[in-house]
């Protein structure tokens, strides 16, 4: 599997039981500390999405409006942070769908606020252009688990989870998106040191 060209520098703790269980019977200060834990990643995500800055703002604070409502049936045996992608997942998907419906005015990519997920030997501004484009050009279901891994920093079961694939699919998905974005940086000439051997571990 090609090694990850997207370095993921997060990885999202779980909330404090004690606030989630508050916010599980509607403290509303409660659940204000998990928006501002979670509202950043979440944003970042469906952005990098959607290429629309005004749009991912909306469906970010939809997805908490739905995170909210949901909260009281969550189950506290689960994790949270892949419960929250799986929302974050259904809502996306959902307007990706009315997207193709209706004609749209896009922002571009390279305007959207730098994310630090490129090895720092290719931390140029032309490079992490190039590697956003590519990422980009994806299709959304290799783009999903591309970021849910290599920028969120979820496990390969978590992402399994929030999707609600197979363990297999998201590993092909993942293979196919690296292999995807290295083949356009190789197109265009640009080159990312990237390890040629895979992890041996896959968690």
């Amino acid at each position: 599997m090609p090694s990850p060209i997207l370095a993921a520098q997060m990885s999202l703790v779980q909330p404090d039981l004690g606030v989630l269980r508050k916010a599980q019977r509607g403290d509303e200060r409660a659940f204000s500390i998990i928006v501002r834990t979670y509202e950043q990643p979440v944003y970042n995500y469906i952005l990098r999405l959607t290429g629309d800055r005004s749009l991912s703002e909306d469906l970010t604070q939809e997805v908490f409006l739905r995170v909210f409502q949901g909260l009281p049936s969550f189950s506290l045996r689960s994790r949270f942070t892949t419960w929250l992608f799986q929302v974050t997942k259904n809502r996306v998907l959902d307007e990706l769908r009315a997207i193709e419906r209706r004609p749209r005015v896009v922002v571009n990519i390279d305007d959207a606020p730098p994310l630090e997920v490129v090895d720092a030997p290719a931390e140029r501004s032309e490079t992490i252009g190039a590697v956003w484009r590519a990422v980009e050009a994806l299709n959304p279901d290799l783009k999903m688990a591309l970021l849910l891994r290599d920028v969120v920093g979820l496990s390969y079961a978590e992402i399994a989870e929030a999707l609600e694939i197979t363990l297999a699919t998201v590993k092909w998905r993942i293979y196919k998106a690296r292999e995807e974005v290295q083949t356009a940086l190789q197109r265009d000439g640009v080159v990312v040191p990237i390890s040629s051997a895979p992890s041996a571990h896959v968690p």
